[in-house]
Parts: structure tokens; sequence; C-alpha cells
């Protein structure tokens, strides 16, 4: 029996994938509207920074107190915010690719087995020390992963 080994470079699929690259442009569109609400509130504490500084000569003790925990509060709940967004992206980020993870190894096990494949292995991430480029079908499974996609929207 002959021996037939292919392999697939995933993480090339993910980003080329027609999925893969609408997963960036969601994640990117994300990212850029958390930022922007983001920014907003750094520049409020700032300015409220920039007001406690300015009249702290005017300001009796107690009330340049209450201002600075007013504004110790706002900087806590503004990196809370930060760490609840990254955190948030992240979750989104795994939830995307897992997806299209999930799909291309079921179109890699399709191929390998319709295509009489012995074994068919990660040849991304440095795993694969040598192997003939006529091995790799990551073309391959990109294109069947691209119809299905396209199929599935109409």
């Amino acid at each position: 029996e002959n021996i037939k080994i292919g392999s697939v470079d995933l993480i090339k699929a993910l980003n080329e994938s027609d999925a893969g690259k609408k997963a960036k442009t969601d994640l990117e569109f994300m990212i850029k509207s958390k930022q922007s609400s983001l920014d907003e509130k750094g520049k409020n504490i700032e300015k409220i920074k920039n007001e406690i500084d300015k009249q702290s000569s005017v300001l009796s003790a107690d009330a340049r107190k209450s201002k600075e925990e007013e504004l110790e509060k706002m900087v806590r709940d503004y990196q809370r915010l930060v760490s609840d967004s990254q955190n948030e992206i992240k979750k989104k980020e795994g939830e995307l690719t897992a997806e299209i993870i999930k799909e291309l190894r079921g179109i890699i096990e399709k191929i390998g087995s319709e295509e009489g494949y012995t074994l068919i292995l990660e040849g991304g991430e440095g795993q694969i020390l040598f192997a003939k480029k006529e091995i790799d079908i990551t073309a391959t499974v990109l294109k069947k992963h691209n119809e299905l996609k396209a199929k599935s929207k109409k």
C-alpha cells in the first residue's frame, strides 16, 4: 500500500480563509469601538486631575480629599473597564477562531479520506522539519472552506 502524507498550515488557513478575514475585521471593529470608549473615559480622568491640580490652592483639605477619592475611584473603574474589555476581546477571538478551526479540521478529514491520505500533519508552527512542497494541501483546504462558506450563505 502506498503511503500518502499531507500537511496543512492551520494558522495560514485560518488567517487567509474568508471566514478568518471576516472574523479579523469583526474583532478590529470591536477593538476600535472599545478603544474609543476607553479614550473618552481616559480624557475625562485627565480633565478632572487637571481641575484638582488647578483648584488645589483654593480647596479646603476635606474638599481636596473628596475630589482625590473620586478621582481614584474613576481610575480604578477605568482600569477594571480596560481589563474587562481585554478579556471580552480575547474571549470573542477564541470563539471565532475555535469555530473556524473546527470547520477546517472537518474539511481536512474529508480530504484525507476522499483523497487517500495515510497521514495529514499540522505544517505550521515549525512542527515539520522537512517536507516536499507537494504535500502541503493548505491551498486545497482553504479553497474548500471558502466554497463551503459561500454555499452556506446562499
